[in-house]
């Protein structure tokens, strides 16, 4: 029997390796996937200009090798000898059947002559990454006043989005209300609504009220939540037991004063996925602050400011590249740092008791 069982169970084994082998290998190369157009962003902001017209430029950021023989400076390339080597050699005389080399390891030996095209030859790249191109960046636009704005649009629309959105969950979470349902899936299918189809009566509102060229029409519109927040934090208050409720109103604890004593410290991860998830669309928000400060250049976020330096500078790609990294560099570190309490309540929020 022994002898029949482990031929099954080598069998289950080795299937049970490939399958995570496969599975493995399918996340890493959809990882590669998704890690491409960063890797080509810091590539493209560390070259120079010249390495975007040169033909037969790597793909990783380099200049002309290039070597000083005699107080001037020669191009130096790939030669093949005759003896079948390939050596890096800068070109000191150009002829159309015979040309004169220096090595620029022995330049004490003086010229080496070589039959054949120079300009057939590769031309040697040197690494050369271009780390001043972040500096020019910073300098050429106002990145100082660009990251405070963008700062504060997202820190004060994240708290109000935070805010509104759990107490309205909370009510549909906790509180028996007449034709509750039916006010939630009046609220969910807000959602759905295209942005396009309210964009022109919401503009309308905001300008008779006087709020366009302010940032009134961004922030004010957070603090009223948004259904897709407010289902979130809906499914994560179902999941704490009600009879932490009900021990706390026997203490002489009312509605609210569960609510900031029970309900929001037990969701911690939930808060923290919505806010993270506002956060980070507030400060990649475009075509809002585009329409409501259109002609108010000193109260533009990151996004239109960036799209303002893209129209001045389009012929330096890699000044544009430093500048669109210079600008994710917060968000990256604010998802770094709180990573695992924003999985934690990713997974959660979808979980209802």
């Amino acid at each position: 029997m022994a002898a029949e069982k482990n031929p099954r169970v080598m069998t289950r084994k080795v299937r049970n390796f490939f399958n995570a082998a496969a599975i493995t290998g399918l996340a890493l190369f959809v990882l590669f996937l998704f890690m491409v157009p960063m890797v080509y962003g810091i590539v493209t902001a560390l070259k120079t200009d010249s390495q975007f017209s040169k033909t037969g430029a790597p793909w990783w950021p380099a200049t002309e090798g290039k070597f000083n023989y005699e107080g001037k400076d020669y191009e130096i390339y790939s030669v093949p000898l005759p003896d079948g080597e390939v050596r890096d050699l800068a070109l000191v005389v150009k002829g159309r059947e015979k040309s004169s080399f220096v090595d620029p390891d022995n330049a004490e030996a003086g010229l080496i002559e070589w039959e054949g095209a120079w300009r057939q030859l590769e031309r040697t790249w040197v690494a050369d990454p271009q780390w001043k191109n972040f500096s020019d960046a910073w300098n050429t636009i106002n990145f100082p006043r660009l990251l405070r704005n963008t700062g504060l649009y997202a820190l004060i629309t994240t708290f109000g989005a935070v805010m509104s959105a759990s107490l309205v969950a909370y009510g549909f979470a906790r509180f028996r209300i007449p034709g509750k349902n039916i006010l939630f899936m009046l609220m969910l299918s807000t959602v759905i609504l295209p942005g396009a189809v309210t964009l022109i009566p919401t503009y309308f509102v905001f300008l008779k009220l006087g709020w366009v060229g302010t940032w009134l029409p961004l922030i004010v519109p957070a603090f009223f939540s948004w259904g897709t927040n407010v289902f979130l934090l809906r499914q994560f208050f179902m999941t704490i037991p009600r009879e932490l409720d009900e021990a706390a109103m026997i203490d002489g604890a009312g509605p609210f004063r569960i609510f900031f004593a029970i309900i929001l410290p037990q969701s911690v991860p939930a808060l923290t996925a919505v806010g993270l998830f506002h956060f980070f669309y507030a400060w990649n928000d475009f075509f809002g602050p585009l329409i409501y400060l259109a002609g108010n250049p000193e109260k533009f976020p990151i996004t239109v400011g960036l799209t303002a330096f893209n129209n001045l500078y389009s012929q330096s790609t890699n000044l544009i590249q430093a500048a669109s990294l210079l600008s994710a560099i917060i968000p990256v570190i604010v998802f770094f740092l709180a990573q695992r309490v924003f999985m934690q309540g990713v997974v959660v929020t979808g979980v209802e008791k």
